[in-house]
């Protein structure tokens, strides 16, 4: 996998209302307070969901998951500079 920006496609995963709501709040909570936590029973089943949804893409990732993680982490990493 390259690291050019370039190259990468877009992935679009379908949420539903609920799920969105919910990982919203997951979202807005961590960019508070730098700490992942779940305070509800459905905030982990919609972690479970969305983990679902990103595992259905893994067809296009390459065989080499270590060295795709590193890239996109630093790719990631980047548009915060």
């Amino acid at each position: 996998m390259s690291d050019s920006p370039n190259e990468i496609g877009a992935v679009n995963l379908a949420l539903n209302a609920d799920e969105a709501l919910v990982l919203h709040a997951i979202v807005h909570r961590f960019s508070e307070t730098d700490r992942l936590t779940i305070e509800h029973p459905g905030e982990a089943q919609a972690l479970w969901n969305l983990c679902c949804l990103l595992e259905k893409q893994a067809k296009g990732w390459s065989n080499d998951y270590a060295a795709d993680l590193a890239a996109a982490r630093r790719r990631l990493a980047s548009e915060s500079d």
